[in-house]
């Protein structure tokens, strides 16, 4: 069967990585990009799920702080700068 020649934009050191650890396992981006797409037809879908990244519990945490000092201002102590901010933080420190 002829081949077709596509360009693909790569970020420089993605295209870098990706092709030494392609060598170490005995491929080329050509054929690592044929068989990508081989699977996806194969699967009708790419061929690895897409998903988002879940946060943790302490990064859960400190969303729901974040939404409750959006919603209650009131209940917080407010600084005229960071410098006073900061300068609190250390005499607890």
């Amino acid at each position: 069967m002829p081949k077709s020649s596509t360009n693909i934009s790569l970020d420089p050191e993605l295209k870098r990585s990706a092709m030494e650890l392609l060598a170490d396992l005995g491929l080329d981006l050509s054929t690592a990009v044929t068989l990508f797409l081989k699977q996806t037809l194969r699967t009708q879908g790419l061929p690895f799920p897409i998903t988002r990244e879940n946060p943790n519990a302490e990064t859960i945490a400190a969303m729901n702080e974040y939404y409750e000092m959006q919603a209650h201002p009131e209940k917080y102590k407010r600084y005229a700068s960071i410098r006073d901010a900061a300068k609190e933080v250390l005499e607890d420190a």
